[in-house]
């Protein structure tokens, strides 16, 4: 690592710790030519797939906006962002798993359709709404009479309460 102040290649590992569930190491380091001390951060690289829009652009994967998604979703609901957050990592997970080096827009929206129906019946009905862009009101409804269907055959197979 190189001396942010003399530019030295040379310096010595003084402390290391590791953050964020492991996923982040910090290094305190002295440089052994002008003893300055400076922090590195090492953290592993994540390739995320690309993601294929509606309109078949594709688009680099985000987890701020699927996060802001869910946040327009959960508005002036009683979920924590921390909640929100927790649903975003475990999309996230199932992404990084994902056999494709792409995955559509669609399957994104199905896997937040999916941690929203178990969570909060409101925000699953908000985000549906603009994620499905629904042409008339009994498209609505059929689709949310058989989404209530399909989570009371479900509750079996639900994702951990302990959100």
């Amino acid at each position: 690592m190189k001396c942010p102040k003399c530019g030295n290649f040379d310096n010595k590992v003084l402390d290391t710790r590791v953050q964020s569930d492991g996923d982040i190491i910090r290094r305190r380091r002295e440089c052994n030519e002008c003893f300055y001390r400076f922090t590195t951060q090492e953290s592993l690289l994540r390739v995320f797939p690309a993601v294929i829009k509606k309109d078949g652009r594709k688009e680099s994967f985000s987890k701020l906006k699927l996060l802001t998604g869910m946040q327009a979703a959960c508005q002036k609901r009683p979920i924590s962002l921390a909640q929100m957050e927790q649903l975003v990592e475990t999309i996230v997970k199932d992404v990084l798993e994902h056999p494709s080096k792409e995955v559509s827009s669609d399957e994104l929206g199905k896997m937040v359709m999916n941690q929203l129906k178990y969570l909060d019946d409101v925000a699953f009905v908000r985000f549906a709404s603009v994620y499905r862009n629904f042409d008339d009101i009994k498209e609505f409804i059929e689709t949310l009479q058989k989404e209530e269907g399909d989570k009371t055959k479900d509750t079996a197979t639900a994702p951990e309460a302990s959100i």
